[in-house]
């Protein structure tokens, strides 16, 4: 019984733990950065990638968080129109202001068009190298 009341205080310890927010704290004038990769094409990791995405925006609140995702390989499957239920949370997302990017080599090795593509999502030419690019200017790496 003892064990047991202990493992409770400790659970909820860790519940109730604040987290201390490193310096510079984020602000509108100079949000976290993030870019995020989603690279595989099931149900699973997309939902999960897309969650992540938003317990960020809630953590820190759209205006002192800017998220580009990134999508390539099977994970441009985030990115099709035609995938009605995906797409839903990616327009809840963007009107929170996070970014879509697609992969350009993706969307040429599967011949996906342009037009397959949901409304103001940003192609590239390498989605991988876009990844690279952002993480070298600072942004902060997540794959869910």
């Amino acid at each position: 019984m003892k064990r047991l009341v202990s493992m409770i205080l400790l659970s909820s310890a860790i519940v109730t733990a604040d987290i201390k927010l490193s310096e510079p704290i984020p602000t509108m004038e100079n949000p976290r950065e993030v870019v995020m990769g989603i690279s595989h094409g099931d149900d699973e990791s997309i939902n999960h990638g897309l969650s992540t995405a938003n317990n960020v925006l809630k953590f820190y609140g759209p205006e002192k968080v800017h998220i580009r995702i990134v999508a390539y390989y099977h994970g441009i499957r985030t990115l099709l129109k035609d995938e009605k239920e995906i797409a839903v949370r990616v327009r809840a997302l963007q009107q929170y202001g996070v970014e879509f990017v697609a992969c350009g080599n993706t969307m040429e090795t599967k011949k996906i068009p342009a037009s397959s593509l949901i409304e103001d999502v940003e192609i590239v030419s390498a989605g991988i190298a876009e990844v690279i690019e952002r993480a070298h200017d600072g942004a902060f790496y997540i794959q869910p």
